[in-house]
């Protein structure tokens, strides 16, 4: 399945912030630490150089991969006319048959944190809840089966 390619203004800050990490930072003393432990001498049996340079490749490739990315992404900021409907960007409060309430933000694939309550608009949950209202009963398909909650609130601030 093809992953969207939305992010909010928070998840694009993210990404861009461990970019310049990566780029700025991590990779200038991750090289200095290489060529340090290169001038040592013997580099096949150097731990320093060895995970130096794989670290390096590590830090490339995740350098590399969020620069494509980044060039894919569009960041979506909450328009007016939304209120009152889920989309992109929504705090939503469900309840479900338990009584228990949870609180969800629909948000790229690239940024979702379930720590924080940020599902992806990708995921099951987020599409089920597109383009309903408060009061609207929403069907999810879990592994466990079908799960029935009930939309309370959204927000978008």
């Amino acid at each position: 399945m093809k992953r969207s390619n939305y992010i909010t203004r928070a998840g694009w800050d993210r990404l861009d912030q461990e970019l310049k990490f990566l780029w700025k930072e991590e990779r200038p003393r991750i090289t200095r630490s290489v060529s340090e432990a290169a001038a040592l001498g013997d580099r096949s049996e150097n731990a320093e150089y060895i995970y130096g340079k794989k670290r390096l490749r590590e830090i490339d490739r995740r350098v590399r991969f969020l620069v494509k990315r980044t060039e894919e992404l569009t960041i979506v900021y909450p328009d007016p006319q939304q209120e009152g409907k889920v989309f992109f960007g929504a705090w939503v409060t469900l309840v479900n048959e338990a009584d228990e309430e949870v609180t969800y933000r629909l948000v790229g694939p690239d940024e979702w944190d379930v720590k924080r309550g940020e599902i992806s608009i990708d995921s099951p949950m987020a599409r089920a809840l597109l383009g309903k209202a408060v009061d609207d009963e929403v069907v999810v398909k879990t592994p466990e089966g079908e799960r029935v909650f009930d939309i309370i609130a959204i927000r978008y601030k």
